[in-house]
C-alpha cells in the first residue's frame, strides 16, 4: 500500500524516526525501544502519531514492527524502499546494495517540521528522550 506522507500527518501532531535498518542491531536495542517505551508520554505531550521509517521493503518493516512489539505500542511502520523521501530529505547512505537511512528524528505539526534531531554527533541524539525534551 502507497502511502502519501504529506496526507497521512496532514492537521497531526507526529514524531517520525528513521533508522539504518530494520532489525539491525543500534535500531533494535536502543532506538525504537526508546520510541515503544515513549508512547505514553509522547501522546500525554500531543504526539498523535509516531512513525518508523526505513529504507527496508514493507514485509520486512512489518515483520519489525510486530516481532519488537513496535506495533502492538501503537508505532506506524513505514518502507521507503526506493529511499524517495531519504533522498528528498538529502539523508541517504548511498553504497551497497540497499540505500539506507541516516538516523534522525523530527517532529512535526500538520506537515511542518518543528524540531529535527540529527545523529551527526551521537546516535541517541535521535531517541525518544531528546524528543520528549522539546515537546
Amino acid at each position: 500500500v502507497d502511502v502519501n506522507l504529506a496526507e497521512f500527518i496532514k492537521g497531526k501532531t507526529v514524531a517520525i524516526f528513521a533508522v539504518p535498518g530494520a532489525f539491525t542491531p543500534g535500531c533494535s536495542k536502543s532506538h525504537l525501544p526508546s520510541f515503544i517505551s515513549a508512547q505514553d508520554e509522547l501522546k500525554s505531550k500531543g504526539v498523535e502519531l509516531t512513525i518508523c521509517i526505513a529504507t527496508n521493503d514493507a514485509f520486512v518493516m512489518e515483520a519489525w514492527g510486530r516481532t519488537s512489539g513496535g506495533a502492538d505500542a501503537g508505532i506506524v511502520f513505514l518502507s521507503d524502499p526506493e529511499a524517495e523521501l531519504t533522498r528528498k530529505l538529502g539523508l541517504s547512505i548511498e553504497g551497497g546494495i540497499l540505500v539506507r537511512s541516516k538516523r534522525y528524528s523530527l517532529i512535526a505539526k500538520d506537515g511542518v517540521v518543528t524540531h529535527y534531531f540529527s545523529s551527526a554527533e551521537q546516535s541517541s541524539d535521535t531517541w525518544a528522550p531528546n524528543v520528549l525534551a522539546k515537546l
